[in-house]
């Protein structure tokens, strides 16, 4: 298992290449003590009530999200992958949709455990709206009851429906977006390389958002810089203790799968345009940077936009400035991908 130092071992290590991200902003200051308060009462809850809360909880929307019936609009579908499971997708389109739109497909976030569509919803309403694309979010099957490699599986079988019904759904399937965020960030980098790998055509780029890239037990310390994880250990949302807890569920027994842990994969050439956003105050900090790192190297177009001082989810509460900002990084990506031609 990964250890964590003390904080007062962790405050006496040399300040990481990137740990003057970690003092917290401003905006952030002014609601840590309520956010710490709320997230602490959830994490007393039993396992299966906070799995039920966060299914359940609304979405959090800037005030002048798009509004479904007015600029969008949004259904659902059942679609089945390789185990005869049906899994819901929901699909966003613009309410007036183009022919052969953009397909953004999504994998929400939550630590392989928790919640569905609505982690990402904001994101996903502005995308379909500003850019005409269609959007589509997969409800995959989460742990502990469903391991690795079930949400990698649900995920990719429904990407390849999503190509396989292109008319149904308005798409043009060479033009696929994959993105997510944290969890859902992981889930996205490993499906750009696993269509890479299996030969899958059609994903022009990858937006990965606050990802998990790497078990911290595997983590490749002799290249890269691991302080984040010390020092944002007790970060607010969530700390490290928290983030093993969740990959205790889903990988049990931390194997050095790169499809569980992207970073480790030994090529990462040949793969799509990359949008990476980290949160300066997150234990997965240095593990976004060293994705970046991994990918331009390897000659991959990669835009790094990083928020100082905000912790892991900080975008779930629309006050902050930077949650605006946030979602529109995204957007902007995405409008970037559809103006010029992308060749792999």
């Amino acid at each position: 298992m990964a250890h964590l130092k003390s904080q007062d071992e962790a405050i006496a290590l040399p300040k990481p290449k990137y740990g003057h991200l970690s003092a917290i902003h401003p905006d952030f200051e002014q609601i840590k003590e309520a956010v710490e308060t709320d997230f602490a009462a959830l994490w007393e809850l039993p396992v299966e009530e906070l799995i039920a809360r966060w299914r359940t909880a609304p979405p959090a929307l800037l005030k002048d999200s798009p509004i479904e019936g007015k600029d969008i609009t949004i259904d659902h579908k059942k679609v089945p992958v390789r185990d005869s499971t049906e899994i819901e997708i929901r699909i966003y389109k613009p309410i007036e949709p183009m022919p052969n739109a953009l397909l953004l497909f999504n994998a929400h976030g939550g630590g392989w455990v928790l919640g569905n569509h609505g982690i990402e919803e904001g994101q996903n309403r502005l995308v379909a709206a500003e850019n005409k694309a269609v959007v589509v979010s997969a409800d995959y099957r989460m742990a502990p009851e469903f391991k690795f490699p079930y949400a990698i599986d649900d995920c990719f079988d429904v990407l390849k429906w999503c190509k396989s019904n292109a008319s149904t759904l308005g798409i043009n399937p060479e033009t696929i977006v994959v993105s997510g965020g944290s969890a859902g960030g992981n889930i996205a980098a490993v499906l750009a390389q696993k269509t890479r790998d299996e030969k899958v055509t059609g994903v022009i780029g990858q937006v990965l958002n606050i990802p998990v890239t790497c078990h911290p037990n595997h983590f490749p310390r002799d290249e890269f810089e691991y302080g984040s994880y010390e020092q944002n250990a007790q970060a607010s949302m969530a700390g490290a203790p928290k983030l093993l807890w969740f990959w205790n569920q889903y990988l049990p027994n931390g194997e050095p799968h790169t499809y569980a842990s992207p970073l480790l994969a030994k090529n990462f050439r040949n793969l799509p345009p990359a949008l990476i956003q980290i949160a300066g105050a997150d234990p997965l900090r240095d593990e976004g940077f060293a994705y970046a790192e991994k990918l331009i190297h390897a000659g991959v177009r990669t835009t790094v936009k990083v928020y100082p001082g905000l912790p892991h989810g900080f975008y779930l509460f629309p006050q902050l400035d930077a949650a605006r900002e946030y979602l529109q990084e995204v957007s902007n990506f995405v409008r970037g991908l559809q103006r010029y031609e992308v060749t792999l």
